[in-house]
């Protein structure tokens, strides 16, 4: 094995492979397509699902949450909070914990994605199941930390999401959490 080959498989080598089989599974669960059918109710639902929490996660996680980019009111920050929350991504606390660590060390060994050290596919999905990442430093959002639904998101970071897939059922069966959720 060569350095650098050695280097990476040392990297790799925290990665909690049970925790990525929920992430797996979930992406598998779209082919339940082909047994729920496909129905203009559910199509509907995940168009408008995708661009909400395609806005929750830019305007949210990565604008708002990390980089205090503008104001909001403590009722819409909670909203986009849950918004947020529902992509599954973690918590608001820990997406922005990590985003304000990445930025400052961009590109460095102390990148936590950064993919010229880490490699592409450590780089998008790889890092959120290594156990160095579980934790967040809450040091680098104490602006966060003193809001306690913020604080009890993070606790229930899954809360959301799961409510979400319920949603979708609800309005429109199987097709809805399927194509709608999935």
């Amino acid at each position: 094995m060569t350095m650098p080959e050695a280097a990476t498989h040392e990297v790799h080598d925290d990665i909690v492979y049970p925790s990525a089989i929920p992430f797996v599974l979930m992406h598998l669960a779209s082919f339940g397509a082909i047994w729920t059918g496909v129905t203009w109710q559910a199509v509907v639902l995940g168009v408008a699902l995708y661009w909400i929490r395609i806005f929750a996660i830019g305007a949210g996680y990565h604008r708002y949450f990390s980089h205090r980019a503008y104001s909001a009111s403590r009722a819409f920050q909670f909203v986009l909070a849950v918004l947020s929350q529902s992509t599954t991504q973690k918590s608001v606390l820990w997406w922005a914990a990590k985003h304000r660590h990445h930025h400052p060390h961009s590109d460095t060994e102390q990148d936590v994605h950064s993919p010229r050290h880490r490699g592409f596919v450590y780089n998008h999905l790889g890092w959120i199941f290594s156990r160095a990442h579980d934790s967040f430093d809450p040091v680098k959002v104490e602006d966060w930390m003193r809001y306690p639904e913020l604080r009890w998101l993070h606790k229930h970071e899954k809360l959301p999401g799961l409510a979400l897939a319920v949603l979708c059922y609800l309005i429109a069966g199987w097709p809805g959490l399927v194509v709608g959720f999935i």
